[in-house]
């Protein structure tokens, strides 16, 4: 199970390489696709799902039982902070070398993306039959092509008593140095990342409109730890909970359920969530009316029926930080999922709830903690609240547990992935 989610994490270096993975698994389960555009004919046991704007994935199996019929929903979000490549992104310096112009996604912790390799991926946009309809087509130099270098200690004595960065002078990545004649040529191609474009697409320049890039590391995710209780990778927040929650509607196909399953995926949470294809859309909403014959009273009377489990990471305990901690509610590694609490509703955990996650847990043998914020550091909110914006759904906010969230390499606990999963599984057998 681990090697199969490292594996995954490697082909999904950003949102959109994520949507193709999981896209993929779900063809080869038998799910076919479906349109937001196009009338739908839902059938009882059938499987289909929903792609929005190519970045967030909604997956179900249709319910067996009579109408109206529950909704088992796990969310999760297909996005992780990173550089963004800007247009007209390349700068040229001294001596021929070449930088790019980036801004920052989302809440990164930014010295961990220096002195690494890094690689590009993403989506572009090519000239289609129509203004109105370019075709997307997703990207990965799967190569390392840049790096982003950090002054030496020489030049700032102080580095390691606190080093203040700008996402707009420190951290722009280096692609290397060109000679004149080069980049002549490549000015021709209306620049270098153009060209690279082109090449690895096998494409004229001129048929590109546009493009989505972003920076990733490309060290592959491992296991660490003496004895490889733990795993390493980029990316981990949040798509290791995507993931637990596409293998457990994999594993749970064959089975027949009076509960509609849902995997929802949605894009945009580091940044508030409040795209078409984030969170704060109606896109849900949308789906499961669709699925109860677009008939308001039917979806409110499943809605009331239904639990949701928001699945975004929580931070694990670190031997090294224990006053950040809440004293008597921090979650371990290797101890199972954390139930994510809140007093000010930042989570969408309530007491029920919580009770109804434990005794999912209790049932598929599965350990569970608790994670409270320290009452004196304010913690972000995360996919249940803003869903419940939507639909008035029962639900909880929980999370494995995770060293380093948002840095360029998180690490996890391969144990707590693997009762993630076991729970979610016992969960879609409902």
């Amino acid at each position: 199970m681990i090697d199969q989610l490292l594996e995954w994490l490697d082909e999904s270096t950003c949102n959109v390489l994520a949507i193709n993975t999981i896209e993929t698994e779900l063809k080869n389960a038998g799910f076919t696709e479906l349109s937001m555009s196009q009338d739908w004919q839902i059938l009882p046991g059938c499987r289909h799902y929903v792609k929005q704007n190519g970045t967030a994935i909604f997956a179900f199996i249709q319910g067996n039982g009579t109408a109206p019929l529950p909704f088992h929903i796990i969310s999760s979000h297909s996005d992780s902070p990173c550089f963004k490549l800007k247009p007209n992104c390349e700068i040229k310096c001294e001596g021929g070398l070449v930088k790019l112009n980036v801004e920052k996604y989302g809440g990164g912790i930014m010295y961990t993306w220096f002195d690494r390799p890094l690689s590009i991926s993403g989506r572009v946009a090519l000239r289609g039959e129509s203004p109105l309809t370019p075709e997307l087509v997703s990207i990965d130099f799967r190569r390392p092509v840049a790096t982003i270098p950090h002054l030496a200690i020489h030049f700032n004595r102080a580095v390691n008593e606190g080093n203040p960065l700008s996402a707009q002078s420190d951290m722009l990545p280096v692609l290397g140095t060109f000679t004149d004649e080069e980049l002549d040529n490549f000015d021709k191609e209306g620049g270098i990342i153009r060209s690279m474009i082109a090449k690895q697409l096998q494409i004229d320049t001129e048929d590109i409109l546009d493009y989505e890039l972003c920076l990733y590391p490309v060290e592959p995710a491992g296991r660490t730890g003496l004895t490889g209780d733990l795993y390493q990778s980029a990316r981990i927040d949040d798509l290791s909970m995507a993931f637990a929650s596409l293998r457990a509607l994999l594993d749970t196909a064959d089975i027949d359920t009076e509960a509609t399953r849902v995997m929802a995926v949605f894009d945009n949470e580091e940044t508030g969530s409040g795209t078409k294809q984030g969170a704060g859309s109606p896109i849900l909403a949308e789906i499961l009316l669709r699925l109860t014959n677009g008939n308001p009273v039917m979806l409110s009377r499943s809605v009331a029926q239904s639990f949701m489990i928001s699945a975004d990471n929580a931070h694990a305990w670190h031997p090294n930080y224990n006053s950040k901690y809440d004293p008597t509610n921090h979650a371990l590694m290797g101890q199972g999922p954390a139930i994510k609490i809140n007093a000010n509703c930042k989570y969408m955990t309530d007491a029920e709830s919580a009770a109804v996650f434990r005794a999912i847990c209790e049932e598929a043998d599965v350990p569970c903690q608790y994670f409270v914020n320290h009452s004196d550091v304010a913690g972000g909110s995360t996919l249940g609240n803003i869903l419940t914006g939507q639909l008035p759904l029962r639900g909880v906010d929980m999370g494995a547990p995770i060293w380093a969230m948002h840095s360029a390499r998180e690490t996890a606990s391969c144990q707590d992935h693997e009762y993630i999963v076991a729970g979610f599984t016992r969960f879609y057998s409902l």
